[in-house]
């Protein structure tokens, strides 16, 4: 009996000790190994250093920008990485409207975002020279023009956040339910801007700028609660705008400022060399993919035309009318603005012209003593 109980007791006490040490263990496993959830700065990460990174754009899931800059541009991410960085796409504004995707970024709901500064008037006044009516013939041109303004002067604007870049986005045109050849045919029109410099350039000429989120335009043009809008054409073809107003005036319009964010702790929890990756692939995804440049660009063009949009070329005495109210009433009254407001307007204008002289870029409603 003496014996059964000190062997009972026996196994007892090595049963203690073995869940000891096996609470004991698993208490000393770092989370980071245990869930790949969390490391120890509260970076996402997985168990071998693996990051994880939330894409957010409002672009439709159809559109050129996700199906042939933006997708391609993650994959990169991953195949560059070795599969250390993983990527989710939030496509569609599947995390807040487009006017909140700076702050989706900022405030962490995404690490990384494209996100419009124009959508958010006053907040970024200086970045809106990106905005001005000049030609830009692919989004690869727009930001190298636009990187070049970040790096020189426009970072001051975007402290909350790591930029990794900058663009003016492509030329916009004056799409229309009704046929426009001059000032006098777009007085009085209903036009849905994109915000920024547009919004003046329709005041100037004469017609009433009318904001509103890119899905009501269609239903807009349709119903005649506006006659038009002005865009850039992969917008005005990934919105099938052109089912409901097929007229559209060449001119150079410009377009708004945007680019890509990542979220500041996102960034600087990661690893130099994945740091380094993601600087090289988002410097200018448009080049690196292809999409989107000059020749895409053309591509929906044609596409548009093929479509029954009727494209009219300004004459160039009709076209010199236009330049010269954008020059007085948008481009000299931007930069009074900026002055007056304690900002370097006129030499942050001057850097945006020496920019577009080196890419080709015409401005032709630059003021010529400024």
């Amino acid at each position: 009996m003496k014996k059964r109980l000190l062997f009972n007791t026996f196994v007892i006490v090595a049963l203690f000790m073995l869940l000891m040490l096996v609470a004991g263990g698993c208490a000393s496993q770092p989370v980071s190994e245990q869930n790949g959830t969390a490391g120890p700065e509260g970076e996402k990460s997985g168990p071998e250093g693996e990051v994880e990174i939330k894409f957010s754009t409002w672009h439709v899931p159809a559109s050129a920008e996700c199906a042939d800059v933006w997708a391609p541009m993650l994959s990169q991410l991953e195949t560059r990485s070795n599969g250390r960085i993983k990527t989710t796409p939030y496509f569609g504004g599947a995390l807040g409207a487009g006017e909140e995707h700076y702050d989706i970024v900022a405030d962490g709901l995404s690490d990384m975002g494209y996100f419009t500064a124009s959508w958010t008037p006053g907040l970024f006044p200086l970045s809106d020279v990106l905005s001005m009516p000049v030609f830009v013939g692919g989004k690869d041109v727009a930001v190298d023009i636009g990187n070049a303004m970040l790096e020189k002067i426009l970072y001051e604007e975007y402290p909350d956040v790591k930029m990794l870049n900058l663009n003016g986005c492509v030329q916009s045109y004056f799409w229309t339910t009704k046929p426009v050849h001059t000032l006098e045919d777009v007085k009085g029109l209903k036009m849905r801007t994109p915000g920024g410099l547009q919004t003046y350039m329709i005041e100037a000429l004469g017609a009433e700028p009318v904001f509103m989120p890119l899905g009501d335009v269609y239903l807009s043009m349709e119903t005649g609660v506006i006659d038009g809008i002005v865009t850039c054409p992969p917008l005005y073809y990934a919105f099938n705008l052109h089912e409901v107003a097929d007229y559209a005036v060449v001119a150079s319009f410009g377009c708004v400022a945007e680019g890509v964010a990542m979220n500041k702790d996102s960034w600087e929890g990661l690893p130099e060399d994945l740091q380094g990756i993601i600087g090289e692939v988002t410097e200018n995804p448009f080049r690196l993919t292809g999409g989107l440049d000059v020749r895409a660009i053309d591509d929906i063009m044609e596409k548009l035309a093929g479509e029954g949009v009727k494209f009219y070329e300004l004459p160039q005495q009709e076209a010199e009318r236009w330049n010269e109210i954008f020059a007085e009433k948008v481009v000299r009254k931007w930069v009074d603005q900026m002055e007056k407001a304690g900002l370097p307007g006129r030499e942050t204008l001057r850097m945006y012209k020496a920019e577009l002289d080196k890419h080709g870029v015409a401005f032709p409603a630059y003021p010529k003593d400024l």
